[in-house]
């Protein structure tokens, strides 16, 4: 599998109330647990299954992930503030591992 690296893209600042786009990509192959390897067994499933954003600690979004999504998952969502503070995400993964990352968004 490749290394396993969240990307987060938000504006450097925004005004007060801005909506603006948050945009994620997880570097994960992903296995939906319906194909078969060599041997003619299941290869076990393996997929981002939840993500998650708060705000300065306030959820902000979430998500449940299914076999469907695809690997190196994109997800965008938008927001707006009041004032600034950190966002932060977190990844998990079926076998409990857990990917995060944060970014600073400023008021200007």
């Amino acid at each position: 599998m490749a290394s396993i690296k969240p990307r987060v893209k938000v504006p450097g600042s925004v005004a007060a109330g801005e909506v603006f786009s948050v945009k994620t990509l997880i570097n994960h192959d992903m296995e939906s647990g319906q194909r078969k390897g060599s041997d003619g067994n299941k290869i076990p499933r393996k997929i981002i299954n939840k993500f998650e954003a708060t705000f300065n600690g306030a959820a902000v979004f979430t998500a449940d992930l299914e076999t469907a999504i695809s690997t190196n998952p994109f997800i965008e969502f938008t927001m707006k503030i009041a004032e600034a503070g950190d966002l932060a995400m977190k990844w998990t993964d079926d076998d409990g591992s857990v990917y995060e990352t944060s970014k600073s968004i400023v008021i200007g």
